[in-house]
């Protein structure tokens, strides 16, 4: 037998299969260790083959098989070719996807626990007393975990029971299982009247992708979770997508409240033997259920029966290293190939996605009113420039201070949202302007009190707080701008008495970081929680009757054809925090221009006018939905390299241009608008077409230009145009 084996190297050298003799042992899916030159290399076997194509005296043997079960289901083998065709990525790199790299590594394997079990009763002298003694208690207790049983009574005294037959030291796997505190309340939930339709609705439709359109608190999750257990009823299997990792102990708490150990999460905060026996409990069939953020999607699942994507607008499901994926579009790959239905849901979808659900390709569900008919929060705006007026400086306004007061005099809880991390956004010199920047980006630092030092918040890097200008010696430097901590500072003085939490990428650390700030603001052992996007969307606290949003404006004012959409989605999300349970809501918005079309729609909730506004002006000016936007990114170290390869990427692009004319709604080339990120200096070819008809051949160009001194890759939509 022959194996066509795919080498775990992302080269496009190497790109190709390569054939193994081997035994029955091997079978498609299988992870192997095969010879390759002169070293021996990890590989995929996609197929195995009576015959081969080579002499079978030229063909050398598969060294070693990993596991006795294939790692990779047949469905993977199929979506590997999809993915490596769609986005130009070498068949390593896309099968990688669907393995925790940690395993690809040999840095992680199953984890035994020795025990020491009871087996009977043997003679013993008067003189092994430690040997009674521990008899007398295995005994009682049938078996004990062996090193503290061996620490309890000495190891000679055990290991001589073992030798003389009174006990059997077994070893076991044992599962290291994240969050396993994390308990849902099992009651059981009646759906309501809307509920049931919108599942309903869902079930009848013979349309493949379904987006559920429904305000917050309009109780999507409890739809996902009944469309859920109708897909395990039928002897299926689950995918759940969550936008944040914060959000998966949530989600987790609620499925296993439902499906009890059927549930296995997947994310990149867990650790690695975490990671590894949760992807094992799925890939064997104990676990049904795959929850997690982005990377879950390619959970080693058999029989899919329903994909489930909840905020799936959030700009997180577009991956930023290659393969550059859209989840989406894989989630579509795997509901096609199991045939099975893919749930969009969101308060506010993407312009695109409502677009494809009233133009008919998607079904489209809509729930316009929250679970019994509660309100939505009242919208306050506060106008900033009234404040500057007044005198006032600070970051919170008139308002939200006076609802802060009312808020905590009532015991009830306050989210104060600022999508910025630090104490302040940059550090000034009065003197000379100099603005500190970090050294490996074209980017200012950012000053961090708790640290004091500065910080790169695209690199990482850090450096001491400056106590002179570098550039002319003065010593007048101050801060602009408001971080997370500077608000949670400037709330300490304002109310001392309130206990407050602060939550973004500085505070949460493991993969228990997010989980024990949330649960101790969901115990009431916080009066105000203040944080970035990752408190924004999906979390439910009851006692949350305010939100206050600090520059909501700030996202209008990026170069970006979403920001408007951004800010509306983001507003809409965070508010919706507030009001959930039998107190009525209200949420205090600041901003700079109150007059802002964006922020009347937002503050009444109004999505439909938001589109057909937003689609009417993408419309006018070709913006996606109605265009594609393709960027070619040139990076490299060398600042001369990064430039040659882009005269060679644009110039075939003229080329391809010049040939397909009507195709072209804009190319232009220049730096890109971060000029430099870890030291890679950035260029950029960007173009709108009318349709993806070029996108293979600009695929092709960019892997043709991409060289040991530059990479050059293609970004669709990209999320991120900086």
């Amino acid at each position: 037998m022959y194996a066509q084996v795919i080498v775990d190297i992302a080269h496009s050298q190497v790109d190709r299969i390569f054939e193994y003799s081997c035994g029955e042992e091997v079978v498609a899916g299988s992870r192997v260790k095969v010879p390759f030159g002169s070293r021996f290399v990890d590989g995929f076997v996609i197929k195995v083959t009576d015959g081969c194509t080579l002499s079978p005296e030229k063909v050398k043997p598969v060294r070693e098989v990993f596991a006795e079960q294939p790692a990779l289901v047949p469905e993977c083998l199929a979506l590997m070719e999809t993915i490596s065709r769609r986005y130009r990525s070498p068949k390593a790199a896309a099968l990688r996807l669907f393995l925790p790299s940690e395993m690809r590594l040999g840095r992680v394997r199953e984890a035994f626990k020795r025990y020491a079990v009871f087996r009977g009763d043997i003679p013993l002298s008067s003189s092994a007393k430690k040997q009674a003694e521990a008899l007398a208690y295995i005994r009682d207790r049938g078996e004990e975990e062996f090193t503290s049983f061996a620490e309890k009574f000495g190891r000679a005294a055990v290991n001589s029971l073992a030798q003389k037959g009174a006990i059997e030291v077994e070893s076991r796997r044992i599962e290291r299982s994240p969050f396993p505190s994390v308990e849902g309340d099992p009651k059981p939930i009646v759906p309501t009247p809307a509920q049931r339709a919108a599942i309903e609705n869902i079930e009848r439709s013979p349309k493949r992708v379904h987006l559920i359109h429904g305000v917050t608190g309009s109780g999507k999750t409890e739809i996902y979770l009944n469309l859920i257990a109708d897909a395990i009823s039928r002897g299926k299997t689950a995918i759940f997508l969550v936008p944040e990792i914060s959000l998966t102990p949530q989600m987790l708490s609620k499925l296993r409240a439902r499906f009890k150990g059927e549930a296995a999460i997947l994310h990149s905060g867990l650790s690695a033997g975490e990671r590894f026996d949760e992807w094992w409990r799925l890939r064997s069939g104990e676990a049904k259920i795959a929850v997690g953020a982005r990377s879950a999607i390619f959970a080693p699942l058999e029989n899919l029966g329903l994909i489930v994507i909840d905020e799936e607008h959030d700009s997180s499901y577009i991956s930023e290293s290659a393969p550059r994926y859209s989840t989406v579009d894989i989630a579509k790959m795997r509901a096609e190939y199991n045939d099975c239905k893919l749930i969009l849901g969101s308060a506010t979808p993407s312009v695109e996605s409502y677009l494809k659900a009233k133009e008919g390709e998607y079904n489209l569900v809509t729930l316009p009113d929250r679970i019994n008919k509660k309100p939505l929060p009242e919208i306050i705006i506060a106008d900033m420039r009234e404040e500057a007026k007044r005198g006032n400086d600070g970051a919170f306004s008139k308002a939200l201070k006076d609802e802060l007061e009312d808020t905590l005099s009532c015991g009830n809880q306050a989210i104060i949202f600022l999508n910025r991390r630090g104490y302040s956004q940059t550090v000034i010199c009065r003197d000379c302007g100099y603005v500190a920047k970090c050294e490996n980006c074209d980017v200012s630092l950012t000053y961090h009190s708790e640290d004091d030092c500065l910080k790169c918040h695209y690199c990482g890097a850090k450096y001491r707080m400056l106590t002179a200008c570098p550039e002319c010696g003065g010593r007048h430097i101050r801060y602009s701008g408001t971080g997370t901590q500077r608000v949670v500072a400037d709330l300490k003085s304002l109310f001392p008495q309130a206990r407050i939490l602060r939550m973004d990428n500085d505070t949460v650390s493991g993969k228990d970081g997010h989980y024990k700030i949330l649960k101790q603001f969901a115990d009431k052992r916080a009066d105000i929680l203040v944080g970035t996007q990752m408190i924004a969307k999906g979390h439910d606290f009851p006692s949350v009757t305010l939100v206050g949003i600090l520059d909501a404006d700030m996202s209008l004012h990026f170069a970006d054809y979403r920001s408007g959409e951004r800010t509306f989605q983001l507003i809409t999300q965070v508010a919706g925090r507030s009001g959930r349970a039998d107190s009525k809501g209200k949420v205090v918005l600041q901003t700079y221009c109150p007059e802002n079309y964006i922020l009347r729609y937002a503050t009444r909730y109004d999505y439909n006018a938001f589109f057909e506004n937003e689609a009417d002006i993408r419309k006018a000016t070709l913006f996606p939905p109605f265009s594609l936007i393709c960027r070619v990114m040139v990076t490299s170290e060398k600042d001369g390299a990064a430039l040659e390869s882009l005269r060679s990427v644009y110039g075939e692009i003229l080329k391809l241009q010049a040939e397909n004319p009507d195709e072209f709604i804009f190319l232009n080339r220049m730096h890109s608008p971060i000029k430099r990120i870890q030291g890679r200096y950035r260029y950029q070819a960007l173009m709108r077409l009318k349709s993806h008809k070029l996108l293979p051949r600009i695929y092709d160009i960019a892997v043709e230009n991409t060289s040991q001194d530059s990479l050059v890759y293609v970004e669709e939509n990209p999320a991120n145009l900086s």
